[in-house]
């Protein structure tokens, strides 16, 4: 049973779990499934705003899509709510991944 199985199991018991979600769409990511994960992603953004660790991923993922405009609105998006929580270490991940968006 791979990885991606156990984790949509274990999802169906616990549906707004947030790290259940990231984890799938990380998965996804890791198989080259790229639109599976950027649905997953954007759900995430949608469902659980607040769930900070979304954004840098989602972010980097459209950018080396090279969906540069989406990335830099996901990446401050995610500066926002990290700001509001209050949580440095993930704002200034986020800085960082913008810096590059900006540079490329």
């Amino acid at each position: 049973m791979s990885k991606l199985t156990i984790l949509e199991e274990y999802l169906k018991d616990s549906p707004d779990d947030p790290f259940l979600h990231f984890a799938i769409a990380k998965e996804h990511e890791k198989m080259e499934n790229w639109d599976q994960a950027l649905d997953k992603y954007a759900y995430l953004a949608e469902k659980h705003p607040d769930y900070v660790g979304t954004y840098y991923h989602y972010g980097l993922l459209r950018f080396r899509l090279n969906q540069i405009q989406p990335a830099r609105e996901i990446v401050e998006l995610g500066i926002q709510h990290a700001t509001q929580q209050k949580d440095n270490h993930s704002a200034n991940e986020l800085r960082d991944l913008l810096q590059q968006i900006e540079f490329s």
